[in-house]
């Protein structure tokens, strides 16, 4: 079985965890909600620091979820948040979704977010994920897409930034475009039933905006990914540093918009 080649790009830095405990199923998984119900085995696969996971749990209570990431010691904090909202119905594993350590045919429901654009093999991961549903279920991922985000006003340092993004992230053995891209995965690894629809989030208010433009200035300069970055000959520290200031500086702009589309897809088996 294959397993896992890529290097997941933005790491677990602050200023990214910070970003993904923002998440919940409300703002990154509504497309999902309607194929909940009470009773039912979820597995929420690349869970990272467990708010959409805890939001799961509750609405399908008293079923259950099984939340797996390939890094432990992120699922420490998952725990925290599980913890935190008095839920009892969730177990915690360390997974490759490459191959997941569980039966065939295990849950009713199988999800994960932002996930596919970082794996080796994004295909196979979805074939794992069809294999541990139960017929009739459903396997559901939704993933943004860099190429298509976009900003305003404009800036040629943001720009920039986009272009070195995507270039990094697929030295790293992703894909930053995945949200275009799922249907065609889906149907490479086998699913016939695919309903396919796209969600933004927009960041515009100024609490927003400070917010969006911080964790990316943050990120662009102390993170894993600027790590990389340099360390590969992306981008030096000095560059870095502009784009973290043209994030800064775009910020503070009143009249500033940002849109992330994501691609979603639910497949069922």
């Amino acid at each position: 079985m294959p397993k896992e080649t890529a290097v997941y790009t933005h790491g677990h830095h602050e200023s990214v965890l910070r970003s993904h405990r923002w998440r919940t199923a409300a703002n990154s998984a509504a497309y999902l909600l309607p194929e909940l119900r009470a009773g039912i085995q979820v597995l929420d696969v690349g869970c990272g620091p467990g708010t959409i996971t805890a939001d799961l749990a509750a609405l399908v209570a008293p079923g259950s979820v099984t939340a797996v990431d390939a890094a432990a010691d992120v699922l420490e904090g998952a725990r925290e948040a599980v913890a935190a909202r008095g839920l009892d119905n969730v177990r915690f594993a360390v997974a490759d979704v490459h191959a997941l350590d569980f039966p065939d045919d295990s849950f009713d429901v199988v999800h994960a977010h932002q996930l596919l654009q970082h794996v080796g093999d994004p295909v196979q991961a979805l074939r794992e994920m069809r294999r541990v549903c139960r017929p009739g279920g459903v396997v559901a991922a939704r993933d943004s897409d860099y190429g298509a985000f976009t900003w305003y006003p404009s800036s040629p340092e943001l720009d920039g930034w986009q272009e070195l993004y995507r270039r990094v992230a697929r030295a790293n053995g992703g894909e930053p475009d995945a949200g275009r891209r799922l249907r065609a995965w889906a149907r490479r690894a086998g699913f016939t039933d695919i309903t396919s629809t796209a969600g933004t989030w927009c960041f515009a208010t100024p609490e927003e905006r400070a917010w969006w433009s911080g964790l990316w200035a943050e990120r662009t300069t102390a993170s894993v990914y600027a790590d990389l970055a340099v360390r590969a000959g992306h981008a030096d520290t000095g560059r870095l540093g502009a784009i973290a200031a043209a994030w800064r500086a775009w910020g503070e702009e009143p009249d500033a918009w940002f849109m992330v589309p994501h691609g979603e897809i639910l497949c069922r088996v």
